[in-house]
């Protein structure tokens, strides 16, 4: 079985950063790929940014230029830099990984960012 475990998010200022982590522990003898998605309360689950065990990132649209996405292998652990946050990226941030054929998510993590 796999886990991911995500932390840091919270409550920051527009045009402020955060930096969210999903540490994936378990039994992992295939590691393909994390991302983050997010999921505004009555809309569908979207894709914000992925990354490919071997660097290929994407992005949505609405937050190129302004979200990183990097992960380091060595720990199985996936970052997603937030900057130049606005209030409309307020809202509950998923982790997800495509693991020993399989796809995992994490509990969630709320990101709220005042005008």
């Amino acid at each position: 079985q796999v886990h991911l475990v995500e932390s840091g998010g919270g409550l920051v200022q527009a045009g402020g950063s955060l930096r969210l982590s999903c540490a994936a522990s378990g039994s992992i003898f295939r590691f393909s790929a994390m991302g983050w998605y997010r999921q505004a309360p009555g809309k569908q689950r979207e894709l914000v940014a992925r990354i490919i065990k071997g660097g290929t990132t994407n992005y949505a649209d609405s937050v190129k230029g302004r979200f990183t996405i990097s992960l380091d292998n060595a720990k199985n652990t996936a970052y997603l830099q937030m900057n130049s946050l606005k209030p409309e990226d307020t809202t509950v941030y998923f982790c997800n990984a495509f693991v020993n054929f399989q796809q995992y998510w994490g509990q969630g993590t709320q990101v709220t960012v005042s005008s």
